[in-house]
């Protein structure tokens, strides 16, 4: 996988992206690449924190974080609804017993945070196991509305020291829990050429729970052939279900998006984005999810497609179907080079894209706001930070929506200015 990276840093130069890309990889192995490079006589520089995290509103209406603390424990935090000029006032931060489990909480493969009914409240998070780009998806669960949590637990039935990772969660309209992985077992067991697995890329995996994560079913493959590195998209639609969206790859090594409904049985996974971008290499850079209005779905992602007979590189939004193949002549990129790691939801004809924007030395918050359903956006700036941050996060509670963005001093809270 660090070869992957080092060509993807190759790629982004050559295209124009330059620094833009280079905090987000980094993100993924802190320090790696430093640290090969480091002469033998130097010590290699320290690793960078692990700022991933989530945030989710409470049913009360308080505003909750799940991510790392200095010393490398989970750790949540709470604040009721601002009130005021006061802003967003947090708790004291309150470590959760994980044992000795190691956490990922970078920014493509971070802590969640969901809550459900009847006080259930659950954290996921993916165990790193020694072997590299190895780990399980972990689970803390409450039925007290976060007073108590239960101990660690595996999600997955399989439990083989390979890829688990880049978890999402989510609950359907009829309380059903889902929960989504990467998942290499298929890989492992294709035919090797050259020491390498012929299998392209990944998998995707789901196991559901009838009670709220008590127990789960068994593991069901949704798709072969997804990319390795890149976070799941995971949304409830306007008809209840939970619909994944994901980097995939396509014959031969096409590194465009796949969409699928979980429900009893996954439905086949649909081709959602065409940028057709050959890479032999994870992007580590995922796709945002969100229902639309009319039934069907708000989707961006990152990629680098043919524009006017040039390679363009860039964030970009469109409109997907029920379905989710793309709505025809939708897609547009957002009208800034540096984007990297966007966000996206959606309330009735409003639609907020959210993303970050460096120029290797401040980073800017940006969102791009559409009261039309996404046909006209504008662009405002919320935000600017010095030193490394996390991908920004949007929160929702019904219309009320906020950006939640974790930089080296402080996570801060932006109302979206509609």
């Amino acid at each position: 996988m660090l070869l992957h990276r080092i060509v993807l840093i190759l790629v982004a130069g050559f295209w124009g992206l330059g620094l833009a890309c280079a905090p987000g990889l980094a993100h993924e192995v802190p320090g790696a690449a430093q640290a090969s490079a480091a002469p033998a006589s130097k010590p290699a520089r320290k690793p960078r924190a692990q700022l991933g995290i989530d945030a989710a509103f409470a049913p009360d209406g308080s505003l909750w974080w799940v991510g790392l603390d200095g010393d490398n424990q989970l750790t949540l935090r709470s604040a009721p609804p601002a009130q005021g000029t006061a802003g967003w006032q947090w708790s004291a931060p309150r470590v959760l017993a994980t044992g000795t489990d190691p956490i990922s909480a970078d920014g493509e493969n971070h802590p969640k945070l969901l809550f459900g009914p009847n006080a259930l409240v659950l954290i996921a998070y993916t165990m790193p196991l020694p072997a590299f780009h190895t780990g399980w998806v972990r689970m803390l669960r409450s039925t007290d509305g976060g007073q108590s949590f239960s101990a660690p637990f595996t999600v997955h039935a399989d439990q083989q020291p390979i890829t688990h990772r880049f978890e999402s969660i989510g609950l359907d309209a009829r309380g059903q829990l889902h929960a989504v992985w990467i998942d290499s077992r298929d890989a492992e067991l294709a035919p090797r050429e050259r020491g390498r697995s012929r299998y392209r890329g990944a998998a995707i995996y789901t196991a559901r729970s009838d009670d709220g994560g008590a127990t789960f079913g068994p593991d069901t493959k949704v798709a072969d052939h997804s990319c390795e590195c890149c976070r799941i998209a995971l949304t409830r639609g306007n008809d209840g279900q939970l619909h994944a969206l994901w980097r995939h790859v396509f014959e031969p090594d096409v590194r465009d998006h796949a969409f699928a409904t979980l429900g009893t049985q996954p439905t086949p996974a649909v081709r959602a984005s065409f940028d057709d971008w050959h890479i032999k290499g994870c992007p580590h850079h995922g796709p945002g999810l969100a229902p639309a209005s009319d039934g069907g779905f708000h989707a961006t992602w990152f990629g680098i497609r043919q524009e006017g007979g040039q390679a363009v590189p860039g964030i970009r939004y469109g409109r997907l179907q029920p379905d989710g193949s793309p709505v025809a002549d939708s897609v547009r990129r957002v009208p800034d080079e540096r984007a990297e790691h966007a966000d996206v939801a959606a309330f009735g004809q409003r639609v907020a894209v959210v993303w970050r924007s460096t120029d290797g030395m401040t980073t800017a918050l940006k969102a791009w706001l559409s009261a039309d359903g996404g046909q006209h956006f504008q662009v405002r700036t919320l935000a600017q930070a010095v030193g490394d941050n996390d991908h920004p996060r949007l929160a929702q509670r019904g219309e009320h929506l906020v950006v939640v963005w974790r930089t080296q001093k402080e996570v801060q809270v932006h109302d979206i200015p509609w």
